[in-house]
C-alpha cells in the first residue's frame, strides 16, 4: 500500500482538495494516508464497498472503547445515543422508529412552506453586495428544520450557534478549545430539549419530536436520550450539509455559467445531483473493520479504521467519464455523498428537496445574479464549504 503525505489543514488542499484525490487514484484504490494514521479509500469502487461490506461499520469494537476526556462528556452522551456511530441490532431498532416519524409524506409536505421561505427571503435580500451564504443559503434549511422540529423560528440563531460549535469536533482543526465549546453546546441543547420533550409529552403538537414521541415498533419506543440524540443529528447533519451544499452549488453554477434548462422541472434534480457530486459538503467518512478482511490488497484487522474519501469517489476517472466537467445532463450513477449501505443518509429526500426548491426560486427570481468576490472554502476539512458567497445583481 502506497503511503501519501497531505495535511488536511493545508490552506491550498483546503481550498482545492480535487488534485491531491486525483494523483492518489492515479496510484490505486486504497492507500496510507500518514496524516490521519490510517488506510484511506479513494476509488470509487472502494468506496462503494466499504460502505456495504458488514465487516466494517460506524461503532468502535467494544474492546477499544475507552472512557472520554471528562470535559467532552456532555458531548459524548449526545453521540452515545445517536444513529450515526450505531450498528445492528440497535441501528435497526433507531433507524425504524425514527422512519416511522420522518416518512416521505411527512417530507413532501414541507414543499409548499420552503417555497414560501425561499421567496420571502428573497425579498429581504439586504444591499450589493451582500453575503448569501447567510441571507439565503444557511436560512432555508435552518428555518426548515425549526418548523420540522416545531421550535420556535427566532430560536435558529441558537440553533445554528450550538450545530456550529458540536459539528466543529469533526473537523482536523480542531483545538483543546473546539472540545470545550462542543460540550458547553451539547449540554445546553441537551437542557433545552429535554424541556422542550417534556411540553411535547404533555401537549402533542403536529411536529416532528411530536411523532418521535409517539413512534412506535412493535411495542417499542425512543427514549429520551435517543430523542435527544436523534434531534440533534437532524439538525447537526441535515443543516450543516445542506448549507454548504447550497453554497458549493451556487459557486460552481455562478463561475462556470448555467443553462435555465437546468431549472425546469426535467433538469432540477440532474442540477443537484450533479452539485451533490462536483462538489459534495462531506468529504471523508471513516469506518472500523470488525474482522480480518482483505480490501484490495491490503489486510485489515480488528479494529484498523479506514477512511472513505466521498469526495474523491465522485471525481473517480475509472467510474466517471470527464469527472471534473460539471454536467447536470450526466446520469447520477456516480453520487457517494449521501453515502451508503444500511447508514444511507435518512436526511437525503429532505435535503434534495431543499436543494431543488432553493435553486429554482434563486435563478429564477435572480437571472443577473453574478459573484462579487472569489469565494474561499473554510479550513474545516473534512467538511468542504464556504466562508461566505459575496453576490451582486440580486
Amino acid at each position: 500500500m502506497k503511503i501519501l503525505t497531505q495535511s488536511p489543514t493545508d490552506p491550498d488542499f483546503v481550498q482545492n482538495p480535487y488534485p491531491f484525490y486525483t494523483a492518489a487514484q492515479a496510484e490505486g484504490q486504497l492507500h496510507f494516508w500518514q496524516d490521519y494514521s490510517m488506510a484511506a479509500a479513494f476509488g470509487h469502487s472502494a468506496v462503494h464497498m466499504l460502505l456495504r461490506d458488514r465487516r466494517f461499520g460506524r461503532e468502535m469494537p467494544e474492546e477499544m472503547r475507552k472512557p472520554g476526556p471528562a470535559h467532552l462528556a456532555p458531548f459524548l452522551a449526545v453521540e452515545a445515543h445517536s444513529m450515526l456511530d450505531a450498528e445492528p441490532p440497535r441501528h435497526t431498532r433507531l433507524r425504524k422508529l425514527v422512519l416511522r416519524a420522518f416518512t416521505s409524506r411527512e417530507i413532501a409536505a414541507l414543499e409548499p412552506g420552503i417555497t414560501a421561505l425561499c421567496h420571502s427571503l428573497i425579498d429581504a435580500f439586504p444591499g450589493e453586495p451582500f453575503d448569501l451564504l447567510d441571507a439565503y443559503c444557511t436560512q432555508v434549511p435552518v428555518l426548515t428544520i425549526c418548523r420540522l422540529l416545531g421550535v420556535p423560528e427566532d430560536m435558529a440563531p441558537q440553533l445554528l450557534d450550538w450545530s456550529h460549535r458540536m459539528v466543529a469536533m469533526y473537523q482536523a482543526a480542531r483545538t483543546e478549545e473546539t472540545g470545550h465549546a462542543a460540550a458547553r453546546a451539547a449540554q445546553e441543547f441537551t437542557d433545552f430539549l429535554h424541556g422542550y420533550i417534556r411540553e411535547r409529552r404533555n401537549e402533542p403538537r403536529d411536529d416532528l419530536i411530536t411523532r418521535l414521541i409517539a413512534a412506535e415498533e412493535e411495542g417499542d419506543k425512543l427514549s429520551t436520550d435517543e430523542l435527544i440524540g436523534t434531534c440533534v443529528l437532524l439538525l447537526n447533519a441535515g443543516h450543516e450539509a445542506t448549507v454548504h451544499s447550497l453554497g458549493n452549488g451556487v459557486k460552481t453554477m455562478l463561475q462556470q455559467g448555467w443553462e435555465p434548462a437546468w431549472l425546469a422541472p426535467g433538469g432540477i434534480e440532474g442540477l443537484v445531483e450533479e452539485i451533490l457530486r462536483f462538489d459534495p459538503p462531506l468529504h471523508l467518512f471513516t469506518r472500523y473493520a470488525y474482522e480480518e478482511a482483505e480490501v484490495f490488497g491490503h489486510t485489515f484487522l480488528r479494529g484498523d479504521q479506514v477512511a472513505l474519501l466521498l469526495g474523491a469517489a465522485n471525481r473517480d476517472p475509472k467510474a466517471l467519464d470527464q469527472p471534473h466537467r460539471f454536467d447536470p445532463a450526466r446520469p447520477p450513477k456516480v453520487n457517494k455523498s449521501f453515502g451508503g449501505g444500511l447508514h444511507f443518509c435518512v436526511g437525503a429526500p429532505l435535503a434534495r428537496l431543499e436543494m431543488q426548491i432553493a435553486l429554482q426560486i434563486l435563478f429564477t427570481r435572480c437571472p443577473e445574479l453574478k459573484l462579487a468576490a472569489e469565494p474561499e472554502y473554510a479550513n474545516s476539512y473534512h467538511f468542504h464549504g464556504l466562508t461566505k458567497l459575496l453576490v451582486c445583481g440580486a
